[in-house]
């Protein structure tokens, strides 16, 4: 009698374990070679896999927005020609990899916002301190809430009226 209850239990303990393990992240070692814009870069892990990264609940300014090239260079001078870790939560329908990079143990995801180069990606964001960085970065005006010539548009909004 003892050996099904174990099983049965066994076979939920199991079931729990992989349910974990399906929304848990990886992490890696990657070298960026090049920063697409704000929030894409271009890397190659240690084991050599050539990928995108997109940066996992932010969305900068795009190309031709106000403050899309600001962003794209400061997420530049952060990350490119720079060895950091991944950690990949997923893959988006581009089949890019989805993630939070950290270079010398700093997450850029949250410096790019702390710094208003980008926005919490409202529909996306899992890492709720985002919010914060954003409102704080707000508040002092730094990046594109310090812009005089233009109100910052998001750039889900801005996509969409183009």
């Amino acid at each position: 009698m003892i050996v099904p209850i174990f099983g049965f239990y066994g076979l939920g303990l199991l079931l729990l374990l992989c349910a974990f393990s399906a929304n848990a992240s990886s992490s890696f070692g990657v070298r960026v070679d090049e920063v697409i814009d704000g929030d894409t870069v271009k890397a190659v892990s240690d084991a050599g896999r050539l990928m995108r990264i997109r940066l996992a609940g932010i969305d900068c300014p795009e190309s031709d927005q106000p403050w899309g090239a600001s962003a794209t260079q400061a997420a530049s001078v952060y990350m490119e020609r720079k060895h950091g870790v991944v950690e990949e939560i997923g893959q988006d329908r581009y089949g890019r990899s989805i993630g939070r990079v950290f270079v010398d143990g700093v997450n850029m995801n949250r410096a790019l916002v702390s710094d208003g180069h980008c926005w919490a990606y409202t529909r996306y964001v899992k890492d709720k301190v985002l919010f914060e960085l954003q409102d704080q970065a707000e508040e002092r005006q730094s990046g594109l809430w310090g812009l005089t010539d233009a109100e910052p548009v998001p750039p889900w909004e801005w996509r969409r009226t183009r």
